[in-house]
C-alpha cells in the first residue's frame, strides 16, 4: 500500500481502488484518528507522505520517521559513504604468501524531507590494515545520516578469511571472497593460490580475481558530484602480489608486489591495499557524508552545524561535506 510515487490523472479517468491506496495516498494529506491508525493503514510509508490526526497535527513522512511539519520543512538530497576495509598481510616477508584487499565502505544516495529539530551526522572510520605475520586487517565502519552506509569488510590473510561487508574484502590461497550488500557495494574477488590476493570489492563493481603473482584489480568506485565537483567514493583496495599489486579503485590502497599495499585515500571510503609476499596491508579511507538543499528553500530556516562541515554553494544547491561526526541543527 502506497509508495508508487506521482502521478497526474486524466479528466474522465475511473479511479482503481489500486490508484486511491498508491498514489493518492502519496499525493493527498491522510486524516487518521491517531498515530495507531496511521501506523495500521499505512506500515510502510513513502518519503513525503503528509497526514493528520488531532493526535500529532501535521506530519510529513522523512525517509525514517514522522516529523512534525512546523511553519517550514527543508528537503535535503544526501550522499553517504562508510568506512574502507583494510588490507591483511599473509606470513613474513619472502614466504610468497600475499593478501587480499580491503572491500570499499557502502555508497549510499538518498532524499529525505527535514523537521526543526537536529540531526546526527556520523562519520564511519577506515578499517586498519595488517601489520604482523598472518595478521588480518580491521573491518570498516559505518557512516549514518537518515541511512546508513556500512563499513566495508577486511581482506584475507592466509589463515583468516575475507570479511563480508558493504563491499567484500578479497580472498588468498584459493579461499572465497567477502560478500557485499545489494544497493552499498559489490563482493571481493577471488584467489586462484597463495601467491595473490583477490581485489576488494567496489561501490560498482566486484573486485578482480588474483591470478599467477599478480594481486586482483580492486573494485571501481562511484562518482559524485553534490559539491559541485566529481568526487569518486568506495572504490576496492588492490590485491596483494608476489611480483606485481593489484590496481585499487579510485581513492583506494593498490595492493603490494612484493610490498607493502598502501592507505586509502581520507574521506573516501576506499578499501586498504592487500600486502604482497608477507608485507603489511594497507589502512582503509574514513567516510564521509554530503548534505544538499536548494538555498531558496532555506529562506526563514536558521541552520546550524558541529563537526565543521566544509559548507558552500554549487549552482542552485547549499551542501553541507562532513568529514568527521557531528550534527545539523533546523531551527
Amino acid at each position: 500500500m502506497a509508495g508508487a510515487g506521482y502521478r497526474t490523472f486524466q479528466s474522465g479517468e475511473v479511479l482503481t481502488s489500486t490508484n486511491v491506496q498508491t498514489y493518492l495516498m502519496d499525493q493527498a494529506v491522510q486524516v487518521y484518528a491517531g498515530t495507531a491508525a496511521r501506523s495500521s493503514a499505512v506500515p510502510s510509508p513513502s518519503t513525503g507522505m503528509v497526514a493528520y490526526s488531532t493526535a500529532t497535527g501535521l506530519q510529513v513522512f522523512n525517509g525514517s520517521a514522522w516529523v512534525n511539519v512546523g511553519s517550514q520543512v527543508l528537503a535535503v538530497d544526501f550522499m553517504l559513504s562508510g568506512g574502507g576495509g583494510g588490507g591483511s598481510r599473509s606470513a613474513s616477508p619472502g614466504g610468497g604468501f600475499s593478501a587480499g584487499g580491503g572491500g570499499a565502505g557502502g555508497f549510499v544516495t538518498g532524499s529525505s524531507i527535514l523537521g526543526k529539530t537536529t540531526y546526527v551526522v556520523k562519520i564511519g572510520a577506515g578499517g586498519a590494515g595488517a601489520t604482523t605475520d598472518d595478521g588480518q586487517g580491521q573491518s570498516g565502519f559505518a557512516s549514518g545520516f537518515i541511512n546508513t552506509a556500512n563499513g566495508g569488510g577486511c581482506g584475507a590473510s592466509r589463515v583468516d578469511p575475507a570479511q563480508n561487508g558493504a563491499s567484500g574484502g578479497g580472498a588468498t590461497a584459493g579461499g572465497g571472497a567477502g560478500s557485499g550488500i545489494s544497493g552499498e557495494g559489490f563482493a571481493g574477488g577471488t584467489s586462484s593460490a597463495s601467491a595473490n590476493g583477490g581485489g576488494g570489492g567496489g561501490s560498482a563493481s566486484v573486485g578482480g580475481n588474483g591470478s599467477g603473482t599478480t594481486g586482483g584489480a580492486g573494485g571501481t568506485a562511484t562518482a559524485n558530484s553534490y559539491t559541485g565537483s566529481s568526487i569518486s567514493y568506495s572504490g576496492g583496495g588492490g590485491g596483494g602480489g608476489t611480483t606485481v599489486g593489484g590496481t585499487a579503485g579510485t581513492n583506494a590502497g593498490n595492493g603490494g608486489g612484493n610490498a607493502a599495499g598502501s592507505n586509502a585515500t581520507a574521506n573516501r571510503g576506499g578499501g586498504g591495499g592487500g600486502g604482497g609476499d608477507g608485507e603489511n596491508g594497507g589502512n582503509g579511507g574514513s567516510g564521509e557524508v554530503v548534505i544538499r538543499y536548494l538555498t531558496a528553500d532555506a529562506t526563514g530556516l536558521t541552520i546550524t552545524t558541529t563537526g565543521s562541515p566544509t559548507t558552500g554553494t554549487s549552482g542552485a544547491y547549499s551542501y553541507l561535506q562532513y568529514t568527521a561526526t557531528g550534527t545539523l541543527v533546523i531551527a
